[in-house]
């Protein structure tokens, strides 16, 4: 098979680093010539990136300050990084790829890529849409089945439903057996999408009020499960509103990375520790690629539920890499629903 390359590539880039919340002048779609793979690595052309607010974590002033964080921070002229999909143009010998194999690396924001063998997945099965590759709800699953169990029937908080994770938790639960399923949105019309087809039966808002409150009515018998995205006074009221024996499992902090100052990498919480005593609550935090073995099950099972009409897959589509800032901006301002992908 053979494939036309052109003799330039386009990327996104960081201009200057914010010291709050990035504009669009933070940031400047270049050209720059095609990529020259070295003899370990693979010639890729994105198909498509994510576009998550992590990348506040790298991008801000100050990003460096805080040690153990898996994102590195960039630099003013440094090429923006996302999980992208992308099929191959070149491999090494011996490396068992060929040109337009599927793969999964994260080198997004530029339509090609140079990138090392051991950087990169081949994807097992080319999908009517490879976009599905670019989602979030292994992550959900990982923690939905590693991270806590969920009795049967039990009560499931999650804290930023809206988002790339939450989206599809609420779904993930119901098919693990939740039997009520409450989540937390940013907007009345996030709020009813989420209730409408996405496995959430309530959900609270920001801004709506005091949140103990309208956890607790949204949740009358009480908090089993509590996955936080969010944490703050999110992850302060489900503790509140816990049942005795809750688990929580935190696998995201948007309080700190969508916070109007500072970097990002920090998401202070005022937590009442007497009632984690009193009520012999588990807390912990947890990633998803500490349970590797759970991705080869999520697809698996993900491919029947999407199939059987059981699970959808909630995105936002933006065409163009000219127009990954302006995703970028809208994506920490939270504008969208669900995980948001840029398509090449």
């Amino acid at each position: 098979m053979t494939v036309i390359t052109p003799a330039v590539s386009h990327e996104v880039r960081l201009v200057e680093r914010p010291e709050g919340l990035p504009a669009l002048e933070h940031f400047a779609v270049v050209e720059a010539p095609l990529p020259t793979p070295a003899a370990d690595e693979v010639l890729v052309r994105n198909l498509a990136f994510r576009v998550s607010a992590s990348i506040r974590m790298m991008i801000s002033e100050g990003a460096e300050a805080v040690e153990g964080v898996p994102f590195p921070a960039l630099a003013p002229g440094d090429t923006l990084a996302e999980q992208a999909v992308g099929e191959v143009v070149a491999a090494p010998a011996g490396s068992a790829l060929m040109p337009g194999d599927l793969v999964s690396h994260h080198l997004g924001y530029r339509e090609y890529a140079a990138v090392p063998l051991a950087a990169l997945d081949r994807l097992p099965q080319r999908p009517a849409d490879p976009i599905v590759h670019l989602g979030h709800g292994w992550t959900a699953y990982a923690a939905l089945t590693r991270g806590v169990q969920i009795p049967s029937g039990a009560t499931v908080f999650v804290s930023g439903a809206s988002g790339a994770i939450g989206s599809m938790a609420g779904q993930i639960a119901r098919l693990l057996g939740a039997g009520r399923v409450v989540g937390s949105a940013g907007t009345p019309a996030k709020a009813a999408r989420l209730t409408d087809g996405l496995g959430y039966d309530a959900v609270v808002l920001r801004g709506g009020g005091p949140f103990v409150e309208q956890l607790t009515r949204a949740a009358p018998g009480g908090i089993d499960v509590v996955l936080d995205t969010v944490g703050g006074e999110q992850l302060a009221a489900s503790v509140a509103v816990a049942n005795p024996g809750a688990q929580v499992l935190v696998v995201g902090a948007l309080s700190g990375q969508l916070a109007a100052t500072g970097a990002g990498r920090t998401a202070p919480v005022e937590l009442d520790s007497f009632q984690l005593l009193l009520k012999k609550i588990t807390l912990r935090g947890y990633s998803a690629d500490d349970d590797p073995e759970a991705l080869p099950e999520w697809n698996q099972r993900s491919a029947e539920w999407l199939r059987d009409g059981a699970l959808t897959f909630p995105h936002e589509r933006i065409k163009g890499i000219a127009n990954a800032p302006r995703a970028v901006v809208d994506t920490i301002g939270g504008r969208h629903l669900g995980t948001v992908v840029v398509e090449l």
